[in-house]
This record gives C-alpha cells, structure tokens and sequence, in this order.
C-alpha cells in the first residue's frame, strides 16, 4: 500500500512528532513537498505532505493562519510538516490551533530531520509500493494464465475475482451472461444486461464504469463495476464486468488488464475456430440438399447432437435492401445499400443465443446476401426467429412495406417441419415462403401458412394483373358498347361451374341468352371454353383484376 502518514510518523530515522489531526493520519501521502511561500496552493496538486518553516509567515496571527490552513484543506494536501529550531523553536499555538479546527494533520519536524529525508522516505515507500503492485501484477498475470489454460474462461473468471476480492462475469455478443465467479454474483452480472448492449454499440475497445454508489442498505448499488470489451474487431464479441467495493488499486488494475488480454486472445482463438466450424455447417448442409443426410452424419459426427435426426425447420433469410434491388428493374444492379445496420448478423445473434441458452444444437450458413439456418421444429431458436420478424413487422409504419420503404430490415421464409431425408424440399419450401413474404411485403411468411391460406394474395403482382388486363380487354371492350354484359356471364357461369339454369338465375336472363354470351366469348377471344386451361385462366384473370 502508499506510504501513509501514520508510516511517516512511525518511521523510526524521522522522528516525526503528531500535534494536531491525529484520526487522519491513515490517509495516504501521493508526495512530500517544502514551500515557504505564503500561498503555495496553486502548485499543489492534492496529496501532499507540505514541509515548512514559516520562514514567510506570521505563523503567531490566528487570522493568518486560519486562512492558510483553511487553503491548503481545500487543495487537497493531506498534511502540514513544521520544522522547529529554524524560524521558530516550537510550533506557534495560532497554527496548531488552525490545523486542529480544521482537522489538518501538523506534524512537527525536529531540527536534526532535513525535509530531503522525509521526501526521501516517502519516495521509497511509493517506489516500494509500486515495485509491489507490479510484482503482484505479474503473479496475478501467471495464476490467470494457468487457470485460464487449464480451467478455461471459468477458471479465469475465478482468479480475477480472488484478485480484486470482488466478482467478474463474461457476456457473449448479445449481452447475455456466460459464466460469473462466484457463482452469487449472477444476478448482480443479469442486471447489466442493458449497460453491456450499450458499450456493444461503441467500437472496440472500449470500457465505462458503472455503480458505485455507497449505498449500505443495498449491495448491489454498492458495486463499482467496471465493464470492458473484448475483440479486435470494430463490433466487440463479448465483455467483461468487474465488481468491486472500492476503486481498483495498482495490482488489481494489472490483473483486470491481464485478463482483458487472456480474454481477447480466447475469443480470436474461438473466432478462428468458428470461421473453421462455419465451413463445416456449409459442407454439412450442402450434403443434406443434395439428398446425402447418411455422409452429412458421417462428417458432423455429434457436433450437432440430435439436430439432424429429430424434425427441423429450415430458414432462408434475406436483407430487405437486397429484396428490393431483387423486386425493381430499376435497382437491379444495386445489391441494396447497406444502411449501416446488419440485420442478417442481428438474426444470427439472436438466433445462436436462443439456442445457446435453451442448450439447443442450431446449424447457421451464411450464403453471400443470405442466411440460412437450420434449427430444431418447436424449439427456442425457431421461435426467437419468428418473434424478432414479428417485432420488426409491429415497429414498421402501417403505409410502408418492404418493397417500398426504406428501412433496411429483413425478410425471412420459413420451411414446414421436416427431416434430414427431404432437406431439400424444405429448403425450397423456405425460398418459396420468403419469395411470398418479398411480394406482399411481408417481414416472415411460414410456408405452412400458405398452404392453409389462399392462392388469390398470390396474385398481387404487376404481371399477373397485366395478364389478366390483356386477357378480359377485348370483353370489356365488347361491353362497353353496350352490346351485353359478357365479362359479367363469363364471372357467373365460371362461378356456377358451367350450370347454365343457375348461372342464368344469377344474372336475372334466359339460360339461351346466356348461351349466347358464351358464344361470342369463344369468338372474340378464340379459344373454347370446352378446354379447362382457358376456364382455369379466365378465372384467375377475374380473381386477380378484382369485382367489376
């Protein structure tokens, strides 16, 4: 620890005497310092011994003295050193009263003690304290490699909090807590969730101090914590929370740096290892979609646990930017601008963290602009999927939707549950759901939804109503001179599935003259209505351009 002045007045070559201010003296000394001038307040930077002689003072005067000492209090210095036998045999009683009423430490300094060996002193006892902290530091740095080599990030976790007498939790990339040392401190490491998020959001590294508000009552708020990024990269991985009662001192300090050191080093190593696992997904689930689920076994072993035998869902997602350079002949070489945010890499967060925390095995592939994910049918990634596309679905405006708005969001398909024998029919499912969620400017179709919804949402598109428009004009053309409601028979008799009797009864006519209608149509389009493709055709061309 620093050098205090209880050590000064307890070193033996120093003979220092206490007359005033003796329930301060554990405070520590930062330097000695001697200054006879008669306001050295604006060279004192707080801490300091102050060494003097009153060689410019009226140290006889209360007045005087009173505002001097008063001062020196305000400046921060710890303690006032009054040589004797110089200017004065003994400490005048104007000071010593000043230094009492203000609670200043007056050490009386007797004529054979030169003011060079109490600075002296106080110059060892910092240099020793240091020479101290460094050596704990580099002892600190050994046991947390050791622990952190052979116990992992936990074992590191349980040295650092030995170290500082407190607590440290780690936090993956999502802000959620992975480990805490000692295990009563997980709740006190949950509640920082949001601080963490938010030193997330800033590049790396990057560190803030949070709590630390003395409140006795509450433990909790009593913590000083201390929160540090870890990675090289511009987005921090994880982070670090260190808990303590009081500010961290030099040994503790390096030990903290020591484990954001050990802790970045491990997290390159794991983003190594998960570059290297990522091409083993990829390899993985190619073999599945090419109709190889016996060789993708074979090559994932248990890595995945059960995920490639009990029922999955496949999910295929996409950028909103992207889908509308997709959707639009103007922006078809644009691959939809990057805003600044990363929706793709906020799902795979949101995704692996779900899975992670439900101990759930989940396979993630990106693929260029794309994602695909491969979870577990009813489990905890599947459904934190779903519930960020519906959020992202609830925050965007009513009258916007992703091919027109300017958010840059997502767009997810969702496969129906299915087996490692018809991977690849699941994967189509989900490129076709999310081919439905681009059209109608849908955040997340499920592709069993489709099945049991209906077709006619499907026809929202420009080319099927331009089919439609080309297909019925030359009926409408027809009607509008007049000359019958052919469109309308057409809709009536496609409705009544060819019933004359009933289709006549709809339109209020006799069935001959709608068998008449029905004749002209023939001509005018040129084609029988015999054959169900033009019945199938005409019908959809109705449904798509809506009721006349």
């Amino acid at each position: 620890m620093p050098p205090t002045l209880a050590s000064l007045v307890h070193h033996s070559a120093l003979k220092l005497t206490v007359r005033a201010g003796q329930d301060r003296l554990d405070v520590p000394v930062r330097w000695a310092h001697a200054s006879e001038l008669a306001d050295p307040v604006p060279y004192m930077e707080g801490g300091e011994l102050l060494l003097i002689t009153a060689l410019k003072l009226d140290a006889e005067d209360p007045e005087v003295m009173r505002r001097y000492v008063k001062r020196l209090v305000g400046a921060g210095v710890v303690g006032l050193g009054f040589a004797v036998g110089v200017n004065y045999d003994n400490i005048p009683q104007a000071l010593v009263e000043a230094a009492r009423e203000e609670g200043l430490p007056l050490l009386e300094v007797p004529r054979r003690t030169p003011f060079l060996a109490i600075s002296k002193a106080v110059s060892a006892a910092i240099a020793a304290d240091q020479y101290r902290a460094v050596t704990a530091g580099f002892a600190a740095q050994r046991e947390l490699t050791r622990r952190t080599l052979t116990d992992g990030p936990e074992g590191l976790l349980a040295a650092l909090a030995a170290q500082v007498d407190g607590w440290a939790a780690l936090y993956d990339a999502s802000g959620a807590v992975v480990a805490t040392a000692p295990e009563w401190a997980g709740r006190r490491a949950a509640r920082l969730t949001a601080d963490v998020q938010r030193l997330r959001e800033r590049p790396a590294p990057a560190s803030s101090v949070v709590g630390g508000r003395g409140d006795a009552e509450n433990a909790e708020n009593a913590d000083r914590v201390e929160l540090h990024s870890l990675g090289t990269s511009r987005r921090p991985r994880s982070a670090l929370a260190v808990g303590t009662a009081a500010a961290l001192g030099t040994a503790e300090r390096y030990a903290v740096h020591s484990a954001i050191a050990l802790l970045t080093l491990t997290t390159e190593r794991s983003r190594s290892l998960h570059e290297a696992g990522l091409r083993i997904d990829a390899a993985v689930l190619r073999m599945l979609l090419a109709g190889e689920p016996d060789h993708a076994r074979t090559v994932a072993g248990s890595l995945y646990g059960g995920l490639l035998d009990a029922p999955f869902r496949i999910v295929v997602a996409e950028s909103a930017g992207r889908s509308r350079a997709l959707g639009t002949a103007q922006s078809a070489g644009d691959p939809g601008g990057d805003t600044g945010g990363d929706p793709l890499g906020t799902l795979t967060e949101i995704v692996e963290s779900a899975a992670a925390r439900s101990g759930e095995a989940v396979l993630v592939v990106p693929e260029g602009e794309r994602l695909v994910a491969l979870a577990t049918d009813g489990g905890a990634a599947v459904a934190a999927c779903v519930e960020y596309a519906s959020a992202l679905e609830a925050a965007r405006p009513a009258s916007e939707s992703l091919a027109g708005g300017d958010d840059e969001s997502l767009v997810v398909g969702l496969s129906a549950p299915s087996g490692p024998i018809a991977a690849s029919a699941a994967y189509k499912q989900a490129e076709q759901a999310l081919s439905v969620a681009r059209r109608r400017g849908r955040v997340c179709v499920e592709h069993e939804h489709l099945a049991a919804g209906s077709v006619l949402p499907l026809l929202a598109d420009d080319a099927v109503r331009a089919f439609a428009d080309g297909l019925l004009r030359a009926l409408r053309d027809h009607d509008a001179t007049g000359r019958g409601d052919l469109v309308a028979s057409v809709r009536a008799w496609l409705s009544r599935h060819g019933q004359w009797d009933a289709a006549a009864a709809d339109l209020g006519v006799h069935r001959h003259t709608l068998r008449y209608r029905m004749r002209r149509v023939e001509e005018i389009l040129g084609r029988s209505l015999d054959d169900p493709d033009v019945r199938m055709e005409l019908w959809l061309a109705l449904k798509a351009t809506g009721p006349e």
